[in-house]
């Protein structure tokens, strides 16, 4: 698809959209700068001086280091509050309301549906199947479903939150090349770390109708700061771009992304990552063990689904023990489900005990 093609996926009263010019838009030159509104003075509170002053809409040096995190190009690369925004602005840009609609596959992480909802778009469902060892998506029939829907947006979560199952990349190209034209076919990586297998980035060459999600508020320990990115096609990336709120990236939160990006940073967030897949081995091995646990199902993310006998006892009793974990219970086919945030060792022996006196008590 080249870049016109891969735009006509896009709302036709947006494919000549240009979007609001903000003042930081234009590469202009001085030393007086009173194009903005600025207030002259800086607020007694902001010893730098610098937080008067609109920030970069896409700074270029995080662009720039996100990208190579990332293996991807910097105008392949946009910079949002976190995957939700970007969720939303492709929602919104592809999706004419009450027509093209949104492939999701409960239980899955609920922003796709939201968003769906807020713009209109019919939302169509595909559940992943319980193999009994897995929650996995079922390939053939979200392909059935975007074709015989009229999908514009295919989202696959990968790993799966909350299920923690990996969609393999040669599954995700069978997807992408049935819908070639059709749709785009949204990756979400949030968890892309902890996974065994490479990012679904090593597919755009081949396929522009993918877009892949990533964040640093997971692995990269930054939730606060809001960075998130969407990678896709080059002229895509544009459109979004013009379709985005003008200042999405604070300073202060640029700032801290690119320290927490530096070599030193990223060789202990390594150190992290390795030590979360060691817990969480540790921890389905101890969870599988206890009376009153039906099922852990494997992950490769930073966090179990762990069927229980009785799911409200267990959730009590880690909520007495000062653990508060994820009631899953009102997502789909999880009505005895809990989801469990791997912790540090201390933490993990924490939900152990908790439950295995929970077990005793009974």
């Amino acid at each position: 698809m080249n870049a016109a093609s891969i735009l006509s996926l896009v709302r036709d009263d947006l494919q000549a959209f240009a979007g609001y010019s903000s003042a930081r838009s234009s590469a202009l030159v001085g030393d007086v700068w009173l194009n903005a509104n600025e207030s002259a003075w800086a607020n007694p509170a902001d010893v730098a001086g610098g937080a008067r002053r609109y920030p970069d809409p896409q700074p270029a040096a995080l662009r720039e280091r996100l990208a190579a995190l990332y293996g991807c190009a910097p105008e392949q690369l946009l910079i949002g509050r976190g995957s939700d925004e970007a969720i939303d602005l492709l929602v919104r840009a592809l999706c004419e309301p009450g027509r093209d609609a949104v492939v999701t596959t409960p239980p899955v992480f609920g922003m796709y549906a939201v968003c769906a909802r807020l713009q209109k778009a019919p939302l169509v469902e595909v559940p992943l199947i319980d193999r009994g060892d897995a929650l996995d998506a079922d390939i053939d029939a979200v392909i059935a479903a975007a074709l015989g829907g009229n999908a514009k947006l295919v989202f696959l979560c990968s790993p799966s939150n909350p299920a923690g199952s990996t969609i393999a990349l040669a599954e995700i190209e069978r997807v992408a090349t049935a819908l070639q034209s059709r749709a785009l076919v949204v990756v979400d990586e949030a968890y892309g770390e902890y996974a065994e297998q490479p990012s679904a980035t090593t597919l755009l060459s081949r396929h522009d109708n993918i877009a892949v999600l990533r964040t640093l508020s997971k692995a990269h320990a930054l939730a606060a700061a809001r960075i998130g990115s969407l990678i896709a096609d080059a002229a895509l990336i544009q459109l979004l771009r013009r379709c985005q709120a003008p200042y999405p990236v604070p300073a202060p939160c640029a700032d801290l992304a690119l320290a927490g990006l530096e070599p030193e940073s990223l060789a202990v967030t390594g150190q992290r990552i390795a030590q979360v897949k060691a817990e969480r081995a540790r921890l389905q091995a101890g969870l599988a063990v206890l009376p009153g646990v039906v099922r852990v199902y494997p992950s490769q993310g930073n966090y179990l689904l762990v069927r229980f006998a009785d799911a409200q006892v267990a959730f009590d009793a880690l909520l007495a023990a000062g653990v508060v974990v994820r009631d899953q219970r009102a997502a789909p086919q999880l009505g005895d489900a809990l989801r469990i945030t791997i912790g540090s060792p201390e933490q993990n022996d924490r939900v152990l005990a908790a439950l295995i006196a929970r077990r005793a008590a009974a």
